[in-house]
């Protein structure tokens, strides 16, 4: 019941969930660039479970290294997910709580959205990662629109399905996608829940119809880490991925994804990015210069005093 009298650690000890002995795979090429050059930046996450994570020297990409399998991850959804985050925030946070925030969010979006539509209908939506389908449903009521929800909780994929959408349990890896069927395709705050984000947005982009509307939205890893200069406060388990406008960037542009308008979200965490289809750009990476100025960041956060830390 929450809230709890109990501290943080104490809360999520009781969930009695043993991260280190869950099945991993080492990831020895970064998804990004195909390189194998990696930094160590943490090894234990927000949580306080031994999760390592690695920045490519190649590319800038952040990543949990080892990470959780497929299969592992599956189970970690079905059962272990929602009761960390609320764990972790003290407060009930489940398929029924977060419908509200999710109907504020979608408001955010559409409105971010609705100029790429005005005086052409959106007849078909694809949702990744769409949860109850919420997101999905505020842009059916407000463009009239079919919605196809993609996302591995199956428990909370009943909610679209109750709504009368298409709700396809599984990961966009796995799932079967029609191609070229969907004028505007969405992957809301779950980017950074994948395990092949390479694959992903590949197989994203080929559903799209030639003039469709692609947007995706990512937790910016440097305004995580620098609201309480603690890299191990932007990491967690949930997460494979942690990306930056340039890490997200060299992705859309390597499959041929143009980013068109960028927004910054109400909470100073997201970035929104809404694209079209151009030429794909395969050696499409952030400049060498960039990245190295980020990992000198990276190790200033590490090494800060104390004093300058918060939480």
């Amino acid at each position: 019941m929450y809230p709890s009298p109990l501290s943080r650690p104490e809360r999520i000890k009781n969930l009695g969930y043993d991260f280190a002995r869950q099945p991993k795979e080492r990831i020895r090429r970064c998804n990004l660039s195909g390189a194998s050059d990696f930094i160590t930046i943490t090894h234990v996450d927000r949580y306080g479970y031994p999760a390592r994570a690695d920045l490519c020297r190649t590319s800038g990409l952040v990543f949990l290294n080892p990470v959780m399998t497929q299969d592992a991850y599956t189970e970690f959804y079905k059962h272990t997910y929602r009761p960390l985050v609320s764990a972790f925030h003290n407060r009930l946070i489940d398929a029924r709580t977060i419908q509200d925030e999710q109907r504020g969010y979608a408001a955010e979006v559409i409105e971010f959205v609705a100029p790429e539509f005005q005086g052409k209908p959106m007849r078909n939506l694809l949702d990744i990662g769409g949860s109850t389908g919420i997101v999905a449903a505020e842009f059916v009521k407000a463009f009239g629109c079919k919605a196809t929800v993609v996302d591995p909780a199956p428990d909370e994929l009943v909610f679209a399905g109750e709504m009368g959408m298409q709700a396809i349990p599984g990961f966009i890896e796995n799932v079967n996608l029609e191609k070229g069927a969907y004028d505007f395709v969405m992957i809301c705050q779950s980017i950074d829940h994948l395990l092949d984000v390479d694959l992903a947005i590949k197989r994203m982009r080929d559903a799209m119809t030639d003039d469709g509307v692609f947007f995706i939205d990512i937790v910016d890893f440097r305004a995580a880490y620098l609201r309480n200069q603690r890299i191990e406060d932007a990491i967690k388990i949930d997460h494979p991925y942690y990306f930056t406008r340039q890490t997200i960037e060299a992705y859309l542009r390597k499959h041929g994804l143009r980013v068109e308008r960028v927004n910054f979200a109400a909470d100073h965490l997201h970035v929104g990015f809404l694209c079209r289809k151009c030429e794909p750009k395969e050696d499409f990476l952030p400049e060498t210069a960039w990245i190295e100025s980020f990992i000198d960041e990276v190790r200033q956060i590490q090494n800060a005093p104390l004093s300058l830390r918060h939480g």
